[in-house]
């Protein structure tokens, strides 16, 4: 095994102070790479690191910075095969998974912030007449609202993407000017250290990108709390994002979060069943589960509810469990042996509460790997905890329900408000249906993404917006300049 990763901070790798961590490859069990420990002083060290390169990069002409960002692209293209390789080894994501989702996202979003870093920031308001009074003479006053950077970001990046997970935060942030502090998920931070890189070979200033890792909670903890940190971006469940958010309420820090999901995915009597059957069935491949606006929670209408559980059951035959580095396999690992044990748990859960399980449930028989059976559960009802709760793994949980109130109001009753999905072949109906879920976003017949629409949660599932051009307005501050006409 090579020597350990060292730590990124002030554009030198640094010896970590507190040793080094095992990297474990998900399917294989074997290790992947030594991750470094950083102890406190590091993290404080990037932090002041980034708050020293603030200065001169926000003052960086646009057009630098968008060179920098596309180089950055070059270089993760040139190296996209053992870039995808190790996210592979790390994550255990499927090989079309970890080549097109992982670093190919990666690649595209650093080259949508290389032109979003030329996004004008200035916004004109129309003049206002004022009348003499207290506040001066008469006048026209002009005003113009500017984005500004805001300063320091922490990026605290979630395990199931350390490629475009990462690339969404720290793209969009370089691209208005900010620095930032990277504390990737410890499962699998060594893709971040290779995106740090290549940032560095494609000439960002020493300091604007820093990246510092640990095994257990310290690092971010340490990383959010830094005075020198202006805003924190995190993904990850809605637990951490609660204690998260109460230190950034002490320091009046930005936060953008996107956390947990339970998608409900609303099936009428008039849907076509297999388009709803293909894109509920991603819940099981897509990452394994482990994926926040999957639809997990199917809410299906009474009059197609048996077909709908035939479909997704025999769905499931395609659903080939395995080896994600081989061909033909869709489902990969979990990330853990101690997220394993968390969604069997969730499995039994189901059993013990009266939920009919109609596939999966057992532990496929490898010798090696983090493996779940993809899990489909029938006859729920929405105050079961496999229903209200994110297990983030290949478990879907059908609910029936009579008509569109019912099936509004069961969505609805939710802690979260991620995406929800509605199918049915009355457009009117699903757009109708999709203006009243409480949830940031809603597919209408598809699970298909537009990357410029915004993302991000109502209710637990997060604070904020990003994506597109408002991944841009989420890491800027507004500002107002008025003068006297």
């Amino acid at each position: 095994m090579s020597a350990g990763q060292r730590l990124f901070i002030g554009g030198e790798w640094v010896t970590p102070d507190d040793g080094y961590y095992e990297v474990v490859n998900p399917a294989t069990e074997e290790v992947v790479g030594l991750a470094p420990e950083a102890s406190r002083a590091q993290v404080y060290a990037a932090a002041s690191a980034a708050r020293e390169a603030f200065a001169a990069w926000s003052r960086t002409k646009p057009e630098d910075r968008a060179r920098i960002l596309d180089r950055a692209a070059d270089i993760m293209q040139r190296e996209f095969e053992p870039y995808a390789a190790l996210a592979q080894a790390e994550s255990g994501a499927t090989t079309a998974t970890a080549r097109g989702m992982q670093v190919a996202v990666s690649v595209a979003r650093f080259r949508r912030y290389a032109k979003g870093a030329l996004e004008p920031v200035e916004d004109p308001l129309p003049p206002q007449i004022n009348e003499a009074g207290p506040m001066g003479k008469a006048g026209v006053f002009g005003a113009v609202a500017i984005r500004q950077p805001v300063g320091v970001v922490t990026c605290i990046t979630s395990y199931n993407n350390p490629w475009a997970n990462p690339a969404g935060k720290v793209a969009p942030a370089l691209a208005m000017g900010n620095t930032v502090v990277v504390k990737p998920a410890p499962q699998d931070p060594l893709s971040v250290y290779r995106m740090a890189e290549a940032l560095a070979e494609a000439g960002a200033p020493a300091g604007v990108v820093n990246v510092v890792t640990g095994s257990g909670a310290g690092a971010g903890e340490t990383a959010v709390d830094s005075p020198d940190v202006d805003m924190v971006s995190f993904t990850g469940s809605t637990a951490v994002g609660q204690r998260i958010a109460e230190v950034c309420g002490r320091g009046m820090k930005r936060q953008l979060m996107e956390l947990g999901g339970k998608g409900a995915a609303l099936v009428f009597d008039d849907a076509d069943l297999d388009s709803a059957t293909m894109g509920i069935g991603t819940t099981f491949s897509f990452y394994s589960g482990q994926i926040c606006t999957a639809p997990t929670r199917v809410l299906a209408q009474r009059g197609i509810y048996g077909q709908l559980v035939e479909r997704l059951t025999g769905h499931l035959g395609f659903m080939t469990v395995g080896d994600p580095a081989a061909q033909g396999t869709v489902v990969g690992p979990v990330i853990s042996a101690a997220h394993r044990d968390r969604v069997e748990s969730y499995v039994e859960l189901g059993r013990k509460e009266g939920a009919r399980l109609v596939a999966g449930g057992e532990r496929p028989a490898y010798d090696k790997g983090f493996y779940v059976a993809p899990t489909l559960f029938a006859d729920c009802t929405n105050d079961m905890r496999i229903v209200r709760e994110e297990i983030f793994g290949p478990v879907v949980v059908v609910v029936p329900f009579d008509d569109e109130e019912e099936g509004v109001a069961l969505a609805n009753d939710s802690d979260f408000g991620l995406l929800d999905y509605v199918w049915s072949g009355d457009v009117a109906r699903a757009f109708r249906v999709a203006r009243r879920l409480r949830a940031g976003g809603v597919g209408v017949n598809t699970i298909g993404r537009n990357m410029e629409a915004p993302f991000g949660g109502f209710k637990g599932s997060g604070v904020g917006r990003d994506v597109g051009s408002y991944a841009l307005h989420a890491y800027s501050e507004t500002q107002a300049i008025v003068w006297p006409g």
